[in-house]
């Protein structure tokens, strides 16, 4: 099982830990609810050096990128980010992704789920027939990502670079904490605004920006986070997680994500998903919300009315900011307009629950 830089902070700050793509993580610290309200009021801190980062460099890097991701890559310039999925043959999802333009047309920075890393690097580099220069360079990087509306006012303090007016989905570069050659970019998985710091662990880096995030953050309340957190938070905002919501055999069009696959352009699988397009889809990913007492989990079947199974859970939990449970489910599209009553089964049990509009907060 592999560390990350911060590990031995983790444990030392009294961290749950358990194994999460390989590494060990620290999953809670306090307690998912307090860790919760933490990022969404005010600010906490994610150790995400787990995540994967691929660099694609050369004249032909864009080229690559068009093919294999089904977003318009183009449309990039320096500085910009962009979500977007690798389809795979079949239609369906070998992951999503982030795409970083560091400069336009030349060099690209990809980022990627910690479980998919060699996955995802076998597909890209399956289609590089042009030689495109890759160099996989998770092991080397380093990730913290503060999140919460007040994470930028307190990271702004420790740069020169303007984070406070980064807009959503772009990204500066420079010294932070002292550290030369800091990558913030306003993303993040948890809705609530906030940064992603990339940096390589040399010359004792990962300490000083950990410390000096805190030394700042802490007497305003900024805490250290845990990934269970982590998943409440995404689910609020119904962000889709690779291996619960989406994965090799569901399409970008049945999770909803209609908007990061552009026919504009060729890419792997384009014909399959316009034919999937036209003939209307057959299931579609929906919010649920429970009306009687349960929690939907990963898994769990749904039923309409008669007793026939519709659809699955794929990802639920008791919201911390709602104060109700809530899912993510692919369902039969007939049963998928908000307003239509179904049941999960909870231990051989229908228990009703709502379609609803996502994002659920």
């Amino acid at each position: 099982m592999k560390n990350t830089a911060f590990t031995a902070r983790h444990i030392a700050l009294g961290a749950k830990m358990a194994p999460f793509a390989g590494y060990n993580m620290p999953i809670s610290y306090t307690g998912i609810n307090e860790e919760h309200h933490a990022v969404r009021n005010n600010a906490g801190v994610f150790d995400v050096s787990h995540m994967g980062e691929f660099i694609l460099k050369g004249a032909d890097a864009l080229d690559l990128i068009q093919r294999v991701t089904s977003n318009d890559a183009s449309k990039l310039k320096n500085g910009m980010a962009q979500y977007s999925c690798l389809p795979n043959n079949e239609g369906g999802i070998v992951d999503d992704l982030l795409v970083y333009c560091v400069e336009e047309g030349k060099v690209y920075m990809l980022v990627v789920n910690a479980s998919n890393i060699e996955k995802d690097w076998n597909w890209i580099s399956s289609h590089n027939t042009k030689g495109v220069e890759m160099h996989n360079i998770s092991e080397k990087t380093c990730l913290l990502a503060v999140q919460g509306p007040k994470a930028t006012e307190y990271m702004q303090e420790l740069t020169e670079m303007d984070i406070t007016n980064l807009k959503y989905y772009t990204f500066t570069k420079g010294k932070f904490a002292g550290v030369d050659n800091v990558l913030v970019s306003a993303t993040g998985y948890t809705g609530a605004g906030g940064v992603e710091i990339y940096f390589e662990d040399m010359d004792g880096a990962a300490d000083k920006i950990w410390e000096a995030i805190f030394n700042v953050g802490t007497p305003k309340g900024l805490k250290p986070i845990g990934l269970a957190a982590r998943d409440t938070l995404r689910l609020e905002k119904s962000f889709c997680l690779y291996g619960n919501d989406i994965d090799d055999t569901t399409s970008p069009l049945e999770a909803g994500l209609g908007w990061i696959t552009k026919f504009t352009k060729d890419f792997t699988a384009r014909p399959i998903l316009e034919k999937q397009k036209a003939d209307g889809l057959k299931r579609k990913l929906v919010g649920l919300e429970m009306v009687d007492k349960g929690i939907p989990r990963h898994g769990y079947t749904i039923q309409d009315g008669a007793g026939n199974e519709i659809g699955v859970i794929t990802s639920g939990t008791q919201a911390p900011s709602l104060g109700k449970a809530i899912g993510m489910a692919y369902v039969a599209t007939d049963h998928s307009a908000a307003g239509t009553d179904v049941f999960v089964m909870i231990r051989d049990k229908a228990v009703k629950a709502q379609v609803v509009k996502m994002p659920f907060a």
